[in-house]
């Protein structure tokens, strides 16, 4: 335990912080938010009538010569706790003095309609309006508006006059009327943020858009990006929204990309760019390859301990074997396999570096073989997948891909549309897929030149494949392509029933199937491997019967890939025995 400091540095104050109160009920705000609890007792004024609180015991107030360089507030989690504090030496833990005296309700000059309340957050899920860094621990929350504010900087001095010569050369004065000029930084009206002025330049910029850093890296782009105050005549597109951007004020260009152009708000976005100041930072752009090669069409890959032999396209077709980093069929492709076993890699899966950015986040990603828990559920189609997946390299970040979405990128070329499409729609709007006719919660890909949309879950679905039964190659069709005469082939099924979200079709044939009955619902799940769910050990295993009875429906399922386990929970077993059920 650390020591406390010297008895000349402190006063004692006794205080005391409320405890967690149960969760919101509708009753409460007029929705339930999980892990998010509304303080009903200041911090400040501490509550010791009840049983179930714990004893008072003394905060004392700290003011130290040097900031403390390993401590954050354990109340709001934000910064650490500097040079002034309240410390607990029962506990050994340090207190904001903001956090410890928060109100229980505010007022905000630039949120003037609505209060903001006192809450406490178990994690971290919002955005400060202030700071735009994640929200934890004590915050204030309007519920009218859904806002969030750190109790730091909700309590923050306002400052009549800013200097910051990197960005301008004058003192910036602080003006009086919010959102009436418009910032030369981002060139947007906002009303959260206070407005500062110069009035020798006709200089206008908010609070926050003064300190906006100079050089960055944001997931949609391979390349650092610097901000500049104005750009040249000509028509300049946000590289991220797709939008047109003012060349009048400020935004974020590449300079080794000629014409690659990113609004202010859209560069600094939390979903885009990971925070970090890369100004006088040299790129680093060398990347692991994922494979050594040995000689002309042999290589020995990172996962795989044996060489591996380039075979050209048209030896598997059928669809009998399966790439181990994908989970999809060998059709035409070109794909490498093992010399001594069955491993084999799509060509393209193959190549997949080992690290990558991806612009649906904003952190490095590493290619990982083996998963915890032996299983994972992608973050872009929220699919179950066992094979290859990108892992997110930030600490405290449990972000993953499986390796077909991790393959998308910008434009992305679907073949069942004539545009590119792009991830312009920002990630709190909630469209309609075109395909599966469904709203997702996850980015989707649409496309700038029409009304288009399509989510990653139906992007990433085969837009040709195979059918053991069929010479042909079918081919992803819309749902309201379907009509009433027409029934899928596995389940005997109308289209109708599971058409309206897409079916596979052989034109020369008229063979219809639904893309569950087809590909099931989690087409990247490799057979012959374990994974445990709860108390339950599973096999995953290719279904060679024409349409087994699920173990948990009891319904008969064609699907390609099911599942097994054993009823006493302890062990796999297989389909033969009375023991065993089966779920897909």
């Amino acid at each position: 335990m650390k020591k406390p400091p010297s008895k000349n540095h402190y006063q004692s104050k006794t205080k005391k912080l409320p405890p967690m109160k149960k969760p919101l009920t509708p009753d409460d705000q007029g929705k339930s938010v999980e892990h998010f609890f509304n303080l009903k007792t200041s911090p400040f004024h501490g509550d010791n009538t009840s049983v179930d609180h714990d004893p008072v015991l003394p905060l004392f107030w700290c003011n130290n010569k040097e900031a403390d360089p390993e401590n954050d507030c354990v109340i709001c989690k934000a910064e650490k706790v500097g040079t002034d504090y309240y410390y607990c030496v029962e506990c050994d833990m340090r207190y904001h003095k903001e956090c410890v005296e928060s109100p229980l309700r505010i007022n905000y000059p630039s949120h003037a309609n609505h209060s903001f309340q006192l809450y406490s957050s178990k994690k971290r899920f919002k955005y400060c309006i202030m700071c735009r860094k994640k929200v934890n621990g004590l915050v204030y929350y309007c519920a009218l508006c859904d806002m969030y504010m750190h109790t730091l900087c909700a309590q923050a001095v306002i400052p009549f006059f800013i200097d910051q010569p990197k960005r301008h050369a004058h003192i910036l004065t602080l003006f009086p009327r919010q959102a009436s000029l418009t910032c030369n930084i981002c060139g947007v009206l906002d009303e959260l943020h206070f407005t500062y002025v110069c009035p020798i330049c006709d200089f206008v910029t908010h609070a926050d858009c003064i300190y906006i850093p100079q050089t960055i890296r944001i997931s949609r782009h391979h390349h650092c990006i610097s901000f500049t105050s104005s750009l040249l005549k000509g028509k300049w597109s946000c590289g991220v929204c797709r939008q047109e951007v003012n060349r009048k004020y400020g935004a974020y260009t590449c300079n080794a990309c000629n014409g690659y152009t990113v609004h202010t708000r859209c560069a600094l976005r939390n979903d885009i760019w990971d925070g970090k100041e890369l100004e006088g930072v040299q790129e680093d752009e060398e990347v692991e390859p994922p494979f050594k090669r040995i000689s002309d069409g042999i290589i020995l890959h990172f996962s795989h301990g044996c060489q591996m032999e380039l075979e050209t396209s048209g030896v598997h077709v059928g669809g009998n074997k399966f790439c181990q980093a994908c989970a999809l069929p060998i059709n035409e492709e070109n794909f490498y396999i093992c010399v001594e076993c069955d491993f084999i890699l799509h060509e393209t899966c193959a190549e997949a570096p080992q690290k990558k950015f991806h612009p649906l986040h904003p952190h490095a990603l590493q290619q990982k073989v083996v998963h915890e828990n032996d299983l994972f559920l992608c973050d872009a189609c929220d699919r179950l997948c066992n094979g290859f997946g990108y892992e997110c390299t930030f600490e405290d970040c449990d972000y993953i891909l499986d390796v077909v979405c991790a393959s998308a990128s910008e434009p992305f070329n679907y073949q069942g549309h004539q545009h590119p499409l792009f991830l312009a729609l920002r990630p709190n709007v909630k469209p309609m897929c075109h395909i599966c006719k469904s709203t997702k919660d996850n980015q989707v890909l649409n496309c700038i030149e029409g009304d288009f949309i399509i989510c990653f879950e139906c992007a990433t679905l085969p837009y040709v494949i195979r059918y053991k039964h069929d010479d042909h190659y079918l081919t992803l069709c819309h749902g309201e392509e379907a009509s009433d005469s027409d029934w899928c082939e596995l389940c005997e099924g109308k289209l109708s029933t599971g058409g309206e979200k897409g079916f596979y079709k052989c034109d020369d044939c008229c063979t219809t199937l639904h893309i569950n009955c087809l590909l099931g619902p989690n087409p990247f799940l490799k057979p012959g491997q374990t994974f445990t769910l709860g108390r339950n050990e599973f096999l995953v295993i290719r279904n060679n019967s024409p349409r087994p009875i699920c173990g948990t429906c009891n319904m008969r399922r064609p699907y390609p890939v099911m599942f097994f386990w054993e009823s006493d929970h302890r062990s796999v077993t297989k389909p033969k025995e009375k023991s065993s059920k089966t779920s897909v």
